[in-house]
């Protein structure tokens, strides 16, 4: 697969980033359905973009087509660290194990204040939501 091809892939729906494998990889949908262990139609629905398939499948079509689950399901840079936290990170990787720990304890508890701070927000959005349609309804 060429830059250029992996590139207008990763851009694409699931639904066209295996059709667009399954043909590079030199398959027929009935070729691929045969692979992975699927009935015909249900790679057509995939294509299609009309149904998604289960874990099980997903992981039949990876084998089959000689790629990850990851690459079939996620847009390119929708997973993992941008391009500065990966420097971050290979920085880090090179601490003593105290420091790692130390570093890793620290990013948890960064992680889990956001955490906390989006579920803040979220009860906050569905009290005033709810407030909101009762206003609509009369019952203030």
């Amino acid at each position: 697969m060429s830059a250029h091809s992996a590139s207008a892939i990763n851009d694409m729906a699931f639904s066209e980033r295996l059709g667009q494998l399954r043909k590079e990889r030199g398959l027929t949908q009935q070729g691929l359905a045969d692979l992975a262990g699927v009935h015909l139609t249900q790679i057509q629905r995939y294509e299609a973009g009309t149904a998604q398939p289960t874990l099980d499948v997903m992981k039949k079509l990876a084998i089959a087509l000689t790629a990850s689950t990851d690459w079939l399901l996620f847009e390119e840079n929708e997973r993992g660290p941008n391009d500065e936290l990966k420097l971050q990170f290979e920085a880090v990787r090179q601490f003593d194990e105290e420091d790692r720990k130390t570093a890793l304890e620290v990013l948890e508890g960064l992680i889990l204040k956001h955490q906390a701070k989006r579920m803040v927000q979220r009860s906050q959005s569905q009290t005033a939501t709810r407030e909101t349609a009762k206003a609509a309804q009369g019952g203030g």
